[in-house]
């Protein structure tokens, strides 16, 4: 039995157009598409319902080898259904990483809650650990609450490029555009879907701003830097086509010129850059951590950061942030240096 993710358009606003359908007969699996017709009511943005369907997809199949069928009856659902499901992936080769299990799990532990909320709860001895949870800003009584099924991973460790790495990658590109795209990652803090969502209406050169469309469909609005809009400007005025669609940063020739860069070629593009350089480290994901250690360098406060990078928790912003030894020892160096107390003389 073989199962796949379709997209396709619907003529109501309450059916999610990511579907997960069986592959010869087309008939679609209730449960899960029950569930992404729920995440898309929410306003859930378009990547996450693919991702999500993706992660039920993995998870679909493994039901329908054990149980013969991907329809889920309630009866057997056991409490150790999610456990067993970690132990298949974790015997997998190559085995995946413990957040894509994590993210897995997750997404098919609500989706059935979704479906089943009468099941028996997912329980998993050494998996879960108690804690406390405190009320905003401190009201009432805290609550104790039990973690998720969840397997450990590894912290995440992004180093920063240095200057001369970004130096050498920038001074490869050759047109306007493509500067135009590293500039606002590295300077704006810009991810590479939010690059490739912006829209020629969301640059208020006149306000020095920049409407991003950032996780979920959030919307922020970020001040524009002197430098980069040095470099957007040659790009809308010489180089991007004219007329083409709404977006900003649009393919430059070939039979699609004129139409929004897509995923694919901002890798192409990158990866093409890389070779060059030999820069192996940078990628779309590494511009985003570099700015946002270039700012706390020059002495940003994290909630600012938070906002600037469009984040919602400010533990998501410290994954930004690494400190080196280098930083560890030029700051207390500073600080011994600006300390006022007296330092006791010793006699010779």
């Amino acid at each position: 039995m073989k199962f796949r993710v379709i997209c396709q358009q619907t003529s109501t606003n309450a059916q999610s157009p990511v579907r997960l359908v069986e592959q010869t007969s087309g008939r679609e699996v209730g449960w899960i598409n029950r569930y992404l017709n729920r995440e898309y009511v929410r306003r859930l943005a378009d990547r996450s319902l693919r991702l999500y369907a993706h992660n039920l997809l993995h998870f679909v199949r493994w039901w329908a080898s054990v149980h013969h069928s991907g329809d889920v009856v309630e009866a057997d659902l056991t409490p150790a259904t999610l456990l067993d499901y970690v132990r298949f992936q974790s015997s997998q080769q190559p085995r995946p990483s413990g957040s894509t299990i994590n993210a897995r799990v997750a997404v098919a532990d609500r989706a059935l809650r979704n479906e089943f909320p009468e099941a028996p709860c997912q329980i998993a001895r050494g998996f879960h650990q108690a804690f406390v949870r405190r009320r905003p800003m401190g009201l009432g009584r805290p609550r104790v609450a039990m973690s998720r099924l969840r397997v450990k991973t590894p912290k995440r460790t992004i180093v920063p490029l240095s200057v001369d790495e970004v130096s050498r990658f920038w001074s490869s590109f050759r047109t306007t555009r493509d500067l135009a795209i590293v500039g606002l990652m590295l300077l704006q803090g810009l991810r590479s879907a939010e690059v490739l969502a912006l829209n020629r209406d969301d640059l208020l050169s006149s306000e020095a701003q920049l409407r991003v469309r950032g996780k979920g469909n959030k919307l922020r609005f970020l001040p524009l830097a002197p430098e980069t809009i040095q470099l957007l400007d040659p790009y809308m005025r010489i180089e991007r086509p004219n007329p083409c669609s709404a977006a900003l940063f649009v393919s430059l020739k070939g039979r699609t010129r004129g139409a929004r860069m897509t995923p694919a070629g901002l890798r192409s593009l990158f990866h093409y850059h890389r070779r060059t350089t030999g820069i192996k480290l940078a990628n779309p994901h590494r511009f985003p951590h570099t700015f946002a250690s270039d700012m706390v360098h020059a002495g940003v406060s994290l909630p600012a950061l938070m906002q600037l990078m469009g984040h919602a928790d400010i533990q998501t912003t410290l994954l930004y942030v690494q400190v080196t030894p280098q930083d560890v020892y030029l700051q207390y160096a500073r600080a011994v240096a600006q300390q006022i107390r007296p330092v006791p003389v010793t006699s010779s």
